[in-house]
């Protein structure tokens, strides 16, 4: 028996592309096809995901005639809420073997595997999530050993399949490892590290494959199976730079973007006072993060990059404006840096080729690094160098453990390196944005994020 598998995976709410993308899928289904995501398809940048608790995401993959989808972490980044109520409103099942409350009770709606039956074939599909490690307690999730869960998956439906795919978001590193334990599996989806096969890779005898990123390819994998043999007979992974974007997709994007616009706009409240950005010269509204982290984690100081956010934000604030503005899926993150470190970061800061870094780094959905903005602190400059840092109105020692209230970004040492060299670092389940929705309309913070932090001293005007 024929059978094709599409897929695609880590699309990333990147949905232009996703509407070239099903326009190719329509082209090349036949009766013989099975359409799969391996996950990654809803990143909550989105505000048609963020306005329609995502919805919007079922509809797209329902009208371009998706399967099954195995979940990612962006499925589950905004909240354990949010992705049963997709799970259990999904017209298609949300798949994962390996993933569980945090209780580990299950997830309502989601499913550890299927049986499709497909011209009388009997395909076993099951999917594996990424273990996020410290960020799974506050995501609400607990992640089981996928290798296991795999195992025990094939195991429970024994006798009842021809064949047996695994959509993995866990990284082709680790799937193709997998290969070498459980022959059972006969073809692996893999997705999360965005790796671009330009047809199947063979790994002990596993047919594995992946589309790279944000629908910028379709996978294509045509296979034979006959008397318990399954052969290769044809595999690509085809761009969709040039294909027309499908017009049914498009039409639903439209549609979402409407009500969620509506639904997000709603002002929050209004601004008692403009919190204007920038990205090298320190602003209000990246010293409000600041001095909202540092009282949130109860820290010595707060510390956050300008780059977390976009622009700044001068009559009100609602759900809508905060996406546009600090779309970045970071969370509140403490830990303890020694003062060496932090000074180091801080001598950093006042470089402007490193404000003005590219900031790519997991979860970052800005531009730029930007300029590192204190709070409980003040660091006195000539423009140039720094000359003195202050913590709590002391001078900092560099053999000294400070807490710091900042982001997993900064915790990561993602644009200052030096940041890295924590320890105890803990997690909040609220994201950056949240900071901003909780301490804008504080007048005491508000009127302190007003107050500049780099003072600038020198006589060269003297």
């Amino acid at each position: 028996m024929k059978l094709k598998i599409l897929h695609t995976n880590d699309v990333h709410s990147n949905y232009e592309n996703f509407a070239r993308a099903a326009t190719l899928i329509k082209q090349l289904k036949d009766d013989n096809t099975i359409l799969l995501d391996g996950g990654d398809f809803a990143d909550f940048k989105s505000i048609e995901l963020q306005g329609t608790k995502g919805m919007a995401a079922l509809e797209l993959l329902e009208a371009a005639g998706y399967d099954a989808l195995t979940i990612g972490n962006n499925e589950m980044f905004n909240g354990i809420g949010t992705l049963e109520h997709m799970a259990t409103n999904s017209p298609f099942p949300f798949i994962s073997n390996n993933l569980a409350k945090k209780d580990q009770t299950d997830i309502q709606g989601v499913v550890k595997s299927i049986v499709l039956q497909k011209n009388g074939l009997r395909i076993l599909i099951t999917g594996s999530s990424p273990d996020l490690d410290v960020f799974n307690a506050g995501l609400g999730v607990h992640v089981y050993e996928y290798k296991k869960m795999v195992v025990d998956e094939i195991s429970r439906n024994k006798g009842k399949f021809d064949i047996c795919i695994l959509l993995s978001h866990i990284g082709t590193a680790a799937d193709e490892l997998l290969t070498a334990s459980v022959p059972e599996i006969d073809v692996i989806i893999s997705a999360h590290d965005h790796q671009l096969y330009p047809e199947v890779k063979t790994a002990n005898g596993t047919l594995m494959n992946s589309a790279g990123n944000y629908a910028e390819h379709v996978g294509v994998v045509e296979l034979d199976v006959a008397n318990g043999e399954i052969k290769l007979i044809h595999s690509e992974t085809i761009s969709t730079r040039d294909v027309p974007m499908d017009p049914q997709i498009l039409q639903i994007l439209k549609d979402n973007k409407a009500k969620a616009i509506t639904v997000l706009s709603e002002p929050l409240y209004e601004l008692e006072q403009p919190l204007w950005h920038d990205v090298i010269e320190e602003n209000p509204i990246t010293n409000l993060i600041a001095d909202g982290l540092r009282d949130m984690l109860n820290c010595d100081i707060g510390l956050m990059n300008s780059g977390i956010v976009n622009a700044g934000a001068f009559d009100f604030l609602s759900h809508k404006k905060l996406i546009e503005i600090c779309p970045s899926p970071l969370n509140p993150t403490s830990f303890e840096v020694q003062g060496k470190d932090l000074s180091e970061a801080i001598k950093q800061s006042l470089d402007a080729q490193v404000c003005l870094a590219d900031g790519k780094g997991p979860g970052f959905r800005g531009k730029f690094v930007g300029r590192l903005h204190v709070s409980g602190a003040k660091v006195i400059h000539d423009g140039k160098n720094v000359q003195e840092i202050l913590i709590n109105e002391e001078p900092l020692a560099e053999d000294r453990w400070y807490t710091v209230a900042s982001s997993d970004y900064l915790q990561r040492g993602s644009g200052y390196p030096s940041l890295a060299n924590n320890r105890n670092a803990a997690y909040r389940a609220e994201e950056i944005r949240d900071v901003l929705r909780l301490y804008g309309n504080k007048e005491k913070f508000v009127d302190k994020a007003l107050e500049n932090r780099w003072k600038f001293s020198s006589n060269i005007f003297i």
